[in-house]
């Protein structure tokens, strides 16, 4: 019904940077807020950032001042900009977006990513 790809994990040394991509797909009426979030081993998943459809942000402690999340609503695209990489940002990121897709019920659910990998390790 919807899909949910991400691009651009990977590794990097301390102080670099990486730009993730989330691009959906399907049945797609609406897209409502998109966010990243990240789960690093033996944590909890946590939320990064997160932009709703009026473009405000809201941004975890930990990245602001580094992170910068974009859209664009009429591809259905989220981007999330990360520079000054510490090795604590290595985890696995999430894209989420809140979706209201065609149908009989205009049903809105959250949508997640498979997931990709951002190491950052010197």
């Amino acid at each position: 019904q919807v899909q949910l790809v991400e691009s651009g994990g990977g590794s990097v040394q301390p102080g670099g940077s990486l730009r993730l991509s989330c691009s959906a797909s399907g049945l797609i009426f609406r897209v409502n807020d998109m966010g990243w979030y990240r789960q690093a081993p033996g944590k909890q998943r946590e939320l990064v950032a997160r932009i709703s459809r009026d473009v405000t942000t809201n941004y975890a402690d930990s990245v602001k001042g580094r992170f910068t999340i974009s859209r664009d609503s009429a591809k259905y695209t989220a981007w999330l900009q990360m520079n000054s990489l510490k090795p604590e940002d290595t985890a696995v990121y999430f894209c989420l977006m809140v979706i209201t897709t065609w149908g009989p019920t205009m049903a809105t659910s959250d949508y997640w990513g498979q997931g990709t990998q951002v190491t950052v390790s010197s």
